[in-house]
């Protein structure tokens, strides 16, 4: 299917890694202009040289910013403020009970996550309302869904970026934009392979054997970046264009599991 998205520019923040690089390499196959960003301008230079790898003369921008940082939301739509289409990515909430996780890895986290995304959208919103066109897509996670006091940071993060993205994206057509979530579920990310291979060390006493942690996955499996970028390029097509204020559940059915 053509997303006809050639030649739009697309802002993808976390696209060193995981499943920011998938939708930036996704995104690119599409035709797309690229802004990658991430805090390490090394893995960035990476992801750039395997997108141009695939996609030869691909127009790829790299930025290291931390978006846990205000000052980095203008810092971003000062040198990006011409795309069309925001993917929200970046920032990674740990594992942890109420009490394992103090009050400064709390807010840290949150920096990141939450106030980053909110900050990033914010700055890159106003220009797109003044030109009433423009898509904003939040990755955020079926934590929000699932509630587990476990993880109960991410719980609470996940769940207040879950209606930040309603919110906005029920009001949003006044001015022409669309806001989306995509909430993922366990996905085959190096992150996840780190948190798997403690388990099986605690478990089975043998990091390797981390693979068997997954055998209880929906279908035998983690789920795919690519499963999460092919999602996120549809959302930003105009094949999508009555979509908003929504958010879509990649989770292979855990968050409705009994």
């Amino acid at each position: 299917m053509d997303l006809h998205l050639t030649g739009r520019k697309a802002l993808v923040t976390g696209a060193s890694k995981g499943i920011g690089f998938a939708i930036a390499r996704r995104l690119a196959a599409e035709g797309c202009r690229l802004a990658l960003i991430s805090r390490d301008e090394g893995r960035l230079e990476a992801a750039r040289s395997a997108i141009r790898a695939e996609a030869p003369g691909a127009d790829i921008a790299i930025l290291a910013a931390d978006v846990a940082h205000d000052a980095s939301a203008a810092l971003l739509a000062d040198a990006h403020g011409d795309a069309d289409i925001l993917v929200n990515n970046a920032g990674a909430i740990p594992q942890g009970t109420l009490q394992e996780v103090d009050q400064q890895r709390w807010r840290e986290a949150w920096d990141l996550k939450v106030f980053g995304f909110i900050g990033v959208t914010r700055a890159f919103y106003t220009r797109m309302a003044a030109r009433r066109a423009g898509v904003i897509i939040n990755i955020i996670g079926m934590g929000g869904e699932r509630l587990d006091a476990h993880y109960i940071t991410g719980a609470a993060g996940n769940a207040s970026l879950m209606a930040f993205t309603r919110a906005l994206g029920g009001a949003s057509p006044r001015d022409g934009v669309r806001v989306v979530g995509i909430n993922p579920g366990p996905i085959a990310t190096d992150r996840m392979e780190t948190r798997l291979r403690a388990h099986a060390q605690r478990q089975f006493g043998d990091a390797e054997r981390w693979r068997e942690l997954t055998a209880d996955m929906p279908f035998g499996r983690p789920g795919a970046p690519e499963e999460i970028a092919a999602a996120a390029a549809f959302l930003a097509s105009d094949c999508s264009a009555y979509t908003t204020g929504t958010i879509l559940t990649i989770d292979g059915g855990l968050a409705n599991a009994s």
